[in-house]
């Protein structure tokens, strides 16, 4: 059985533009692309994105995309992006899938905002552990010990291999000749390259203008050309996701690699919550969550964090130096989960960091495999059960892979079909659940707490 996914029905989309990229023709038609594809209205802003949110409060779409020519796709946008979606209503969490779509020219933006056709991701390849075992196929290379490489083949379980000691070519044949549906990346990178090694000397990954090229130990330079539609999770890469100027790694990840979605730093990672975490969402719970919805769940899960172990945090601007102590005593509760001040400092630095290009309302989903628990919501007059269901006996919520940073211990996230008012909560409370106004969190209840089904039932209109 396979996971079930958190599929809600058609609602509202919203596109954001600035008023002086809206009046530039080429830039207007991916507006319109978008409006055509999802039905969507427009709002327009002269100046600050956060002009925009009087309409959106009242309005209020499931999704929201901003249209951004790339002068305009600024570490800035991104972090003022993060923090208009999250002022919808009074909660601190965001009220919507949202995404930043831009190009390097309105070109690229308009391939990928007319671009309809769902992804099913069936290949994934990756320069870092990813557990193929909850893929259909793939391949990874190890970036920490030198010809190390993990090949998993449909129907069959993964398998460890000696690989090359240089895997630049490996890497770009995964793009150019595999057809990979996902990549994922880390280590050292920055706008300009990434370093394939972490651990060893290796290659790396360039660009010249938008086209991205891998460039080996023996400095061979290999074009990379692979326009089938994928999604790009660059999850433990400082700067991959900052767009600081038009000729970019993000924007040719876009343009000569058919990225249509992906993630990306745009600051120097070092706590890792935000980008790791995505992992866990989308590829350890396949087909369960689109890559938006991933994405999404894991920023209502670091949010939930803060608002658990460091509440005085929760609202506060990032510290653009977090990695020094300032101070601020723990929480009882955070002394009793075993959680430190750089905890705390490390949450509030991910919080607005990590972008999120390309349509939101484009579906991007594993292929369905089986979960290590099922999520199952249902509702009748007015009364709704979610239940979650074990399918891995006694390991049901061991984390499924331990590489990179912050993994493990995610939230249980269930997106609501529609927008609830009044809620109460019947039973269940012994989860501590929050049920907002369109999602579910049930904290994880630890690797301990074995095959015991969860329950929460709750009212609401």
């Amino acid at each position: 059985m396979g996971c079930a996914a958190n599929a809600a029905p058609a609602s509202t989309y919203a596109v954001v533009v600035s008023q002086a990229t809206f009046d530039r023709p080429e830039w207007r038609r991916v507006v319109e692309a978008l409006e055509r594809k999802h039905a969507a209205f427009v709002v327009r802003y002269p100046a600050e994105v956060a002009s925009a949110l009087p309409e959106l409060r009242a309005r209020f779409p499931r999704r929201t995309c901003v249209v951004a020519r790339p002068e305009e796709a600024s570490r800035e946008l991104v972090a003022r992006v993060h923090r208009l979606v999250r002022q919808f209503d009074n909660d601190p969490y965001p009220d919507c899938l949202w995404g930043i779509l831009t190009g390097r020219d309105a070109a690229d933006a308009l391939r990928i905002a007319e671009h309809a056709a769902p992804l099913t991701v069936r290949k994934v390849a990756a320069g870092t552990e990813v557990a193929l075992e909850m893929c259909e196929e793939g391949v990874w290379y190890c970036e920490l010990k030198q010809g190390r490489m993990v090949r998993k083949e449909p129907g069959k379980p993964p398998v460890e291999q000696a690989g090359p000691a240089d895997t630049t070519e490996a890497l770009v044949d995964t793009l150019n000749r595999y057809h990979a549906d996902l990549f994922v990346t880390s280590g050292h990178a920055t706008q300009r390259d990434w370093m394939i090694g972490y651990g060893y000397r290796n290659g790396s990954f360039r660009h010249e203008g938008v086209q991205l090229y891998g460039l080996d130990t023996r400095q061979r330079r290999l074009p990379i050309r692979s326009p089938n539609p994928k999604v790009y999770l660059p999850v433990g890469n400082c700067l991959m996701g900052h767009i600081d100027r038009p000729d970019c790694m993000a924007l040719a990840w876009m343009a000569s690699a058919g990225v249509h979605q992906m993630i990306g730093y745009t600051v120097p990672t070092w706590y890792g919550y935000a980008g790791w975490g995505c992992l866990d969402y989308f590829l350890e719970q396949p087909g369960r969550f689109s890559l938006a919805e991933a994405f999404l769940a894991n920023q209502v899960a670091l949010l939930h964090r803060l608002a658990t172990f460091f509440p005085e945090r929760l609202r506060a601007d990032a510290d653009p130096d977090a990695r020094a102590s300032n101070g601020m005593p723990l929480t009882e509760a955070a002394r009793a989960a075993g959680l430190r001040d750089h905890d705390g400092r490390g949450l509030l630095f991910d919080r607005d960091v990590l972008a999120f290009y390309g349509d939101p309302g484009w579906e991007a989903r594993m292929a369905r495999g089986p979960c290590a628990w099922e999520q199952q919501l249902g509702e009748k007059d007015g009364t709704w059960i979610l239940d979650i269901l074990p399918r891995r006996g006694a390991g049901t919520f061991k984390p499924i892979n331990r590489n990179g940073s912050q993994r493990g211990g995610r939230p249980i996230v269930h997106f609501l079909p529609r927008r609830l008012h009044h809620v109460r909560i019947l039973s269940g409370e012994q989860w501590r659940p929050l049920v907002t106004d369109d999602f579910v969190l049930v904290p994880h209840p630890g690797e301990a707490h074995g095959a015991q089904p969860i329950r929460v039932v709750f009212t609401a209109r």
